[in-house]
């Protein structure tokens, strides 16, 4: 037994020797493409490497209300749950990866008992030697088996699992940044629509009153049925506003109330759209940062890595598997002499390497296909790097933008409520028509809504910016 076991032992070392000087060969992993030191449109502007980046939610978004709502759909959202359970899975087959490496190790009992052909050579014996018409047999043993992993195969599929864990973290950190954007938008699209409300609400009291007075004009002859149904025909059109942004807030509530984990309900609001701080300078940090702090970038590198090891783990393939196996325990052809110890016991062990052959090109197809996919990986990688700028840029820009429209149109605004309460006072007196008091009130309406659209937009910028630089998953 001792003479044999030191054969196998002597035989595995020459093997691993042997192996040790053509371990598969590693694929290098080809690096992000190359990033400039700032974003388009921002050369000269002074930031820090990180920006809002670094920022929790709780330190980014100022609203309480919004930061409630973000900590609800965290805790409460269902795609961010099933994101959650996706990392478990992983978690588990990460466990089961690490564990590879070791041996197998198996307990059998099991008993048979065989009555052979009286006319065969068994039956004769038996019957000579022993005096039986059957043959019995109980073994009780451990089993072990063992594959060396000479080429590191096993270890390419422990870097894949690795790497599968870490992607499905960064899966539900990318589906957590998008959530919080997501909040984000609705709360203060919800907040654009209440403002519009209002602003409809007081177009329609004013135009309540332009009715009044062009009727009362009618009543003494000073106006004309023309001008009264003009008026009305004006009031109408702000009527008809209000129900439609009722409609509109209850949809978004709704919609919100999915986002947060629950069944559509209000949705209620201590600040008005008015009231929410809008920066006008913020830092986005340096390209270089969107490496470490984008998840779906962090994903798609990582899919490098998984492809990589796969690749790997598709080339040891072809080479030799050297699989140790031993067999222990007891073993009779009596059940009372099964435990007789020792007599009864037994033991095995061998070595055995096999090397694939004739495979059918199977093998080597599927290592050219784990190539091809790592090339594919690479590419999908530096693409998302690429589009992960755009939107920082993008986002940048409409900042900017948004900021010039907002100012200009918030001054606009302002001559437009002058010239309704010019309007009216004309028209008292008699210098001004009722067209002009109509287009004025129309004009300053429009304004208005334009202006609350575009502070919504604003907020909705930032919240883009946010979410493009990689924040909301801290």
């Amino acid at each position: 037994m001792n003479t044999l076991l030191n054969k196998t032992l002597l035989f595995i070392i020459a093997a691993g020797l042997l192996g040790a000087g053509c371990t598969a060969s590693r694929s290098s992993i080809a690096p992000a493409p190359e990033l400039p030191d700032h974003y388009r449109n921002t050369a000269g502007v002074p930031s820090d490497t990180v920006g809002i980046a670094s920022r929790t939610p709780a330190d980014y978004f100022e609203d309480g209300t919004l930061l409630a709502l973000i900590d609800t759909a965290v805790a409460r959202n269902n795609d961010l749950q099933v994101a959650v359970k996706n990392i478990d899975i992983a978690q588990q087959l990460l466990k089961q990866a690490r564990l590879a490496i070791l041996p197998s190790l198996d307990i059998g009992v099991s008993g048979s008992v065989t009555r052979p052909s009286n006319n065969s050579l068994n039956g004769l014996s038996l019957n000579q030697f022993l005096g039986n018409k059957y043959i019995e047999d109980y073994t009780a043993a451990v089993s072990f088996a063992w594959e060396l992993d000479i080429w590191g195969k096993i270890r390419s599929q422990k870097a894949a699992a690795l790497a599968s864990y870490l992607q499905t973290e960064e899966a539900r950190k990318a589906v957590q940044t998008q959530l919080v954007a997501n909040v984000a938008h609705a709360y203060y699209n919800l907040l654009m629509l209440r403002e519009q409300l209002a602003i409809a609400q007081r177009s329609l009291a004013l135009n309540d009153t332009t009715v009044k007075l062009v009727k009362l004009q009618y009543d003494v002859g000073e106006a004309s049925l023309l001008a009264l149904e003009q008026v009305e025909a004006q009031r109408l059109s702000a009527a008809a506003l209000v129900p439609l942004y009722e409609q509109e807030i209850n949809i978004q509530e709704n919609a919100l109330s999915v986002l947060l984990g629950k069944m559509p309900e209000a949705v209620h609001t201590q600040r008005t759209l008015s009231q929410i701080k809008i920066s006008t300078t913020v830092s986005a940090g340096v390209p270089a940062a969107l490496l470490s702090r984008r998840p779906d970038v962090r994903a798609a590198e990582l899919s490098v890595r998984i492809a990589d090891a796969q690749t790997r783990q598709a080339r040891a393939s072809m080479y030799p598997s050297l699989v140790i196996t031993a067999q222990g325990g007891v073993n009779s052809f009596m059940s009372s002499n099964w435990f007789n110890i020792p007599a009864s016991l037994f033991g095995a062990v061998a070595g055995g390497l096999t090397q694939p052959l004739l495979q059918g090109r199977r093998l080597r197809t599927a290592y050219e296909v784990a190539r091809i996919e790592q090339d594919k990986a690479v590419i999908q990688f530096r693409q998302s790097v690429l589009a992960a700028a755009a939107e920082v840029a993008d986002a940048l820009i409409k900042i900017d933008k948004l900021n010039a429209q907002a100012t200009i149109n918030a001054e606009k605004v302002a001559r437009l409520r002058n010239a309704v309460n010019n309007a009216n006072s004309l028209y008292q007196n008699g210098v001004a028509n009722y067209l002009e008091v109509i287009a004025a009130q129309n004009s300053m309406l429009q304004s208005e809504l334009e202006l609350a659209n575009i502070r919504r937009q604003q907020l909705s910028g930032l919240t883009d910016l946010y979410r493009a630089v990689g924040g909301g998953w801290q």
